[in-house]
């Protein structure tokens, strides 16, 4: 009877050692955004302290309840489709775009991942089909 009360002492413990490993795994993921710049790091300064800011100004703060995964070309356009390619691989929530090449690159990489294009001509280049329709928030 003392051999079976210790094993059920020990597995009790083994079980509440488990439970901050099972409550870490209940909470949900922090979201990320993910943001592929033509620019270098410290031309990107531009957009990523603005975009930062204007996040926290409605309640997302980085580290907290949001993380950025910024991925700078240096001024390299070929680099486009790789960093599309890398932040997709990352499965972030959505992916913010500036400019056409930029947009044309991710909407290339991936069809799952919501996709926040910004663009002189979102129908020109071919980044929506349309804007005066619901099918404006679909890739083209």
């Amino acid at each position: 009877m003392g051999e079976i009360k210790r094993r059920g002492f020990i597995g009790l413990l083994g079980g509440a050692a488990a439970w901050p490993m099972a409550v870490q795994a209940q909470q949900t993921a922090m979201p990320v955004f993910g943001i592929p710049l033509v620019f270098s790091r410290e031309a990107g300064k531009t957009f990523t302290d603005p975009i930062r800011a204007y996040m926290q100004a409605l309640g997302y703060v980085e580290g907290r309840n949001i993380s950025f995964d910024f991925r700078f070309a240096e001024g390299k356009m070929e680099r486009l489709p790789t960093l599309a390619a890398e932040l997709v691989a990352r499965r972030p929530t959505v992916i913010a775009t500036f400019g056409d090449a930029t947009g044309l690159a991710v909407q290339a990489a991936t069809a799952s991942i919501p996709i926040v294009s910004m663009s002189e001509d979102l129908v020109r280049a071919k980044l929506v089909t349309t804007c005066d329709s619901p099918a404006a928030t679909q890739p083209a």
